[in-house]
This record gives structure tokens, C-alpha cells and sequence, in this order.
């Protein structure tokens, strides 16, 4: 069996929607996974910026603690306050400051950057994380929690000036 994310929303190679642009839509987009590996005990999702101008990219979203038995996010789930995820389930600060879903929103001008959306097959019930988190504190967790992992990666490029 084969680890496996879908959208509804966005898919793999394609230009990210408007709804995933922060100054257009800002909405977390629907996300759907399957064939997750035996020992699975929760899910996590993050959606990362690797070609943000930084030095270390950009974490756009974290979550974790997703119960095992949810295989879904629906739109708009990763709305700041996280009253649209299942309970139990946490999101992290993004670099945008709070936690909570944040669009797309390259510097004008900087190119093609990659907002690469993952779900994590995770092997405990709860990763030690809270809202106060940064992404780097949610993937250092991740790195020993991991079984499996499936992601989509859509481009978005800013071209106004």
C-alpha cells in the first residue's frame, strides 16, 4: 500500500490557486490522504516555502496531533484559532507570526517559489508541540515520528512590481 495525498483544491506541478495566495484568498486548501502504514497514530500537515529569501525558507503551516482515524482536511481548515481542525489537533506559529494557515505571497519580482503541502504519517498519539512553535520546532519533532510522508508541490510567482 502506498502512501498518498490529494486535493481537491491544488495539484502537483500546477500554479497554486488564488484561494492559497495571502493577499487573494488566504484559505488552507482541501487535503485528502490515504494508505497510511501500519503503526500510524496520528497525522501531521505542513505546507513550506523552500525558495522564500531567507536563508532557511518560509513554513506557510504546521499541524499535528491529527487523529489516526481523520484521512481529511477540508478548506479552510487551517484557519487561525483552529476551530476548523479535529480535536486534539494543534498548528504551530507560521513565519507569518501566529498559527494558523498563510498564504502564498513571494517578494514581487523574486521568481517561481515551491509551497510544498506534506502530511505526515506519525508514530505517537501527540508530538510534544504547541501554537507557540515554530516550524523548525514542528520538523525537529517530525525527524523521529516520521513513517511516512506524501506531498503535493504547486508554484506561485508574484509578478507585480
Amino acid at each position: 500500500m502506498t502512501f498518498t495525498l490529494t486535493s481537491d483544491d491544488i495539484r502537483d506541478g500546477d500554479i497554486l490557486p488564488d484561494a492559497q495566495v495571502k493577499a487573494l484568498g488566504d484559505t488552507s486548501p482541501q487535503l485528502s490522504w490515504s494508505g497510511a502504514p501500519e503503526g500510524t497514530k496520528s497525522f501531521a500537515v505542513t505546507c513550506y516555502d523552500p525558495d522564500a529569501p531567507t536563508g532557511s525558507g518560509f513554513w506557510h503551516w504546521t499541524v499535528a496531533n491529527i487523529p489516526a482515524d481523520v484521512t481529511e482536511l477540508a478548506a479552510g481548515a487551517g484557519a487561525v484559532g483552529g476551530a476548523n481542525l479535529p480535536q486534539g489537533a494543534v498548528q504551530g506559529r507560521t513565519d507569518y507570526g501566529e498559527a494558523g494557515f498563510g498564504g502564498a505571497a513571494p517578494p514581487p519580482g523574486h521568481g517561481p517559489h515551491r509551497y510544498i503541502f506534506t502530511v505526515f504519517a506519525v508514530d505517537t498519539d501527540r508530538l510534544d508541540v504547541t501554537p507557540d512553535n515554530s516550524g523548525a520546532v514542528f520538523g525537529f519533532n517530525l525527524h523521529f515520528h516520521t513513517l511516512a510522508k506524501a506531498s503535493i508541490t504547486a508554484t506561485y510567482e508574484n509578478t507585480g512590481g
